[in-house]
């Protein structure tokens, strides 16, 4: 497919960065939640097949979708998040990119994705959701980098229950976490007939313990896991592993 990039128009604070993707372009702000290393890592280990509609649960600026499009030959992508501003600047990075065709960003809660979208509509479910648990140490609640950090609008049950809705039979969920609330994962995924089926703990250092897990389950799946090796990050300080430049596209 031939992309059509467009010329937009940036807003106060806002700057566009190069993916290292098909030349692919995202506007992010410095006012805002800027995506990470997880939203990287995770649009590297989720996988979709071509025909694939795909949906991603609090998608922030866009960033999953827009490479998972540039990796995948998943038929379609859609993108949910609650926060209007950054919502709009999801859009327009997909108008920036020309793949309006392919993506779509829709403004919504995540609570309420299920009788927005319909049950089983989706073959793929991805999210990096927030990982901090209630409002311990926030200063203002309503600050974009606090709702992108923090379950303030949405919980970890929240995104499973809704990933469970959505998917159909025999569609995957992949999200990124941290490990310290992994129990919690694996038994709400239990509860919601999501089965785990592949996990990878995230290290920053080969000496340091895990920041990151991956996890891929699948909506009434059998039970058996494959717990893949650890992906190491950094090979020393400010050096990545090749893996890691594999996956940036560097």
């Amino acid at each position: 497919m031939t992309t059509r990039r467009m010329t937009i128009n940036l807003k106060e604070n806002e700057r566009v960065d190069e993916l290292q993707r098909n030349g692919y372009r995202i506007i992010q702000s410095s006012g805002r939640f800027c995506f990470g290393m997880d939203a990287v890592l995770l649009s590297g280990f989720a996988k979709a097949k071509e025909g694939d509609k795909v949906l991603d649960l609090g998608t922030g600026t866009g960033i999953i979708p827009i490479l998972m499009e540039a990796k995948t030959k998943a038929f379609h992508f859609t993108g949910l998040e609650i926060q209007p501003e950054s919502a709009d600047m999801a859009r327009r990075s997909v108008e920036l990119n020309g793949l309006g065709d392919k993506i779509r960003i829709v403004q919504g809660d995540i609570r309420e994705a299920g009788a927005m979208f319909g049950a089983a509509s989706f073959d793929v479910v991805t999210s990096n959701p927030p990982y901090m648990i209630g409002q311990h140490g926030i200063a203002n609640p309503e600050e974009p980098k606090a709702i992108a950090r923090h379950e303030i609008l949405c919980t970890l049950e929240d995104v499973i229950r809704q990933a469970a809705k959505l998917l159909c039979p025999g569609g995957n969920f992949f999200m990124v976490h941290r490990p310290f609330r992994l129990a919690e994962i694996m038994v709400l995924l239990h509860e919601y007939k999501l089965e785990p089926k592949r996990m990878q703990l995230v290290h920053p250092f080969v000496d340091k313990e895990p920041n990151m897990v991956l996890i891929e389950a699948k909506r009434g799946g059998k039970p058996r896991m494959t717990v893949e090796k650890p992906l190491i990050v950094y090979k020393e300080p400010g050096v990545y592993m090749p893996e890691i430049y594999d996956i940036y596209g560097y």
